[in-house]
């Protein structure tokens, strides 16, 4: 006589059904997950430094125009400006403590501008002390300031300018 073991079919696997378990497939959806995780990550970094790159850039631009355009003014619009090149002076740079000026009858005139998140601002110191219309030579710099995130960063340029009427040329 057969026993009831008999009539129960073996549970064997044959080659052809082998197949994933419950706990594989959960396994590899908690990889694919921190996978995703990190593919955003890098997104979100790479598109902070592209801002950082674009803010940089912009940043750099309005420094150096402020100086180039120090550079080739006259000697005696050294302290106005000119931005919408209709030529009348929306700025004039200040030595009063005020409108980006550090310290008040310190011989650096300064002028603050603010665009875009972009803070400016541009200096022009004789090097040596006394009235600018005497001046032999001064030092002209530009500050630009900006938010990256919770990061300030600052761009700074500058150069020398000879006043003509010091070397003959007037």
């Amino acid at each position: 006589m057969r026993s009831r073991e008999d009539y129960i079919p073996m549970m064997t696997r044959t080659p052809n059904e082998d197949g994933f378990s419950l706990i594989e497939v959960m396994v590899s959806m908690v990889i694919l997950a921190f996978t995703v995780l990190g593919v955003t990550a890098m997104f979100q970094n790479s598109n902070e430094g592209l801002q950082d790159g674009a803010r940089g850039t912009q940043a750099l631009a309005m420094a150096d125009g402020r100086v180039e355009a120090k550079r080739t003014a006259s000697w005696e619009a050294l302290l106005t400006d000119d931005f919408d090149g209709d030529g009348v002076a929306e700025f004039r740079m200040h030595d009063d403590g005020m409108h980006g000026d550090a310290f008040a009858a310190d011989g650096i005139y300064s002028d603050l501008f603010e665009k875009d998140g972009i803070r400016l601002i541009w200096t022009v110191q004789p090097i040596q002390p006394g009235p600018l219309e005497r001046a032999g030579m001064v030092m002209i710099k530009a500050q630009a300031t900006y938010q990256v995130g919770a990061r300030s960063c600052t761009i700074e340029t500058g150069t020398f300018r000879v006043n003509p009427a010091y070397v003959g040329r007037h």
